[in-house]
C-alpha cells in the first residue's frame, strides 16, 4: 500500500493562503505522510516546505505545476503539468520557470487590463506588493483586486459574485469575457523541462479542464508521444465515472496514476481540506514518486 498521499497543494508563493509551512503543517494534522508542494511555475517555496517536513514528519517530494499551452487541441487551451521529484535547485530548471512565469505575469497583466476594459475597478496593491518581492501574480490575484474594491459592490451583488472563484468561472476562465491564453510553455516543453531537472511529469487534473472523455482519453495518448510519465487520476472533483477511466487508462498504459485535493488554503471553497479525494477502489501508481530518494 502507498503512503497517505496528497501530491498537489499552494501556499503563498503561488495563489494559496498558507506559506509554505503552515501547508506542511496542515496536511500533517490531516494525516497526510506523502505530500507535495506545487505551486504555480515556482520552486521557491519548495525548500521551506522540505525544512517544515522534517519538523512535522511527513515526506516532502520536491515539486511544481508549470501552466501550459496544449497547441495541438483544436482550439488551443491552457493545461496544467506536475513535476515530481525534481531537483528543485537545478540551475535548468530555475531558467526553464523564469521563462514561464515572465509569460504568467503578463498574460495575468492582461486580464487584469481586459477587465478595467469590462469597467470594473481594481485594487492593485496586493498585485503590486508581489510584483517587488518577485512572487508569481494569477487569476486569483486578480480576481481579489476586484473584490477589494469597494466601487465594484453594487455590480457584485447584481451579478451574484462573492468569492474569488465565482469572479473567476464569470471572467478568468476559458469562454470567459476577459480571459486571455498564455503563450509559453507549450505541453511538450513542460514535460521537457520537468524532465531535464530529473523529475516525473503529470497530466493535472484532466476532468478539470477538459469536460469530454474521449477527448480526455486522445489527449493522454497524444501527451504519452511527448513523454508524459502519468495521470492525475484521483481528484477531488473527479466523479468515480472520470476516475474509473483514468485508472484503467493508466494501468492499460503503464502510466503513473496519482492524486490529490490540490489545497489552496482553508478558506477555499472546493480546495481547503487534505486527502479530500477518493480512489473509488483503484489502486494508486505512485512510482519513484513514492520512494524516498525519489530515483
Amino acid at each position: 500500500m502507498p503512503p497517505r498521499f496528497d501530491l498537489q497543494s499552494h501556499s503563498t508563493h503561488s495563489d494559496g493562503q498558507l506559506s509554505a509551512a503552515e501547508v506542511v503543517e496542515r496536511a500533517a494534522e490531516a494525516g497526510v505522510e506523502l505530500l507535495a508542494l506545487t505551486d504555480h511555475d515556482t520552486v521557491t517555496g519548495v525548500s521551506e516546505a522540505l525544512q517544515a517536513g522534517d519538523r512535522f514528519g511527513v515526506r516532502v517530494v520536491p515539486a511544481v505545476e508549470i501552466s501550459s499551452i496544449d497547441d495541438e487541441a483544436q482550439g488551443p487551451r491552457e493545461l496544467h503539468i506536475l513535476g515530481y521529484a525534481i531537483d528543485h535547485a537545478a540551475p535548468a530548471l530555475g531558467k526553464h520557470l523564469a521563462e514561464f512565469l515572465a509569460d504568467r505575469e503578463q498574460r495575468t497583466l492582461r486580464m487584469a487590463a481586459a477587465l478595467r476594459e469590462l469597467g470594473w475597478r481594481l485594487d492593485e496593491s496586493e498585485i503590486r506588493e508581489r510584483l517587488e518581492a518577485g512572487k508569481p501574480i494569477g487569476r486569483p490575484h486578480v480576481a481579489g483586486a476586484v473584490l477589494s474594491s469597494p466601487d465594484n459592490a453594487s455590480r457584485l451583488k447584481a451579478e451574484q459574485i462573492d468569492d474569488i472563484g465565482s469572479l473567476i468561472r464569470a471572467y478568468l476562465i476559458e469562454g470567459r469575457p476577459a480571459f486571455r491564453l498564455r503563450e509559453t510553455p507549450t505541453v511538450a516543453e513542460a514535460i521537457d523541462a520537468i524532465h531535464d531537472a530529473g523529475g516525473v511529469a503529470v497530466w493535472a487534473h484532466p476532468f478539470w479542464d477538459v469536460d469530454d472523455p474521449d477527448e480526455v482519453l486522445a489527449s493522454i495518448d497524444r501527451f504519452r508521444a511527448h513523454g508524459i510519465d502519468g495521470v492525475e487520476a484521483f481528484y477531488v472533483t473527479h466523479t468515480p465515472e472520470e476516475t474509473t477511466l483514468l485508472a484503467e487508462r493508466c494501468a492499460e498504459l503503464g502510466l503513473l496514476s496519482t492524486g490529490s485535493a490540490d489545497f489552496h488554503g482553508p478558506d477555499n471553497r472546493i480546495f481547503s481540506s487534505f486527502l479530500a479525494f477518493d480512489t473509488y477502489g483503484h489502486e494508486p501508481n505512485l512510482g519513484r514518486i513514492a520512494e524516498r530518494d525519489g530515483a
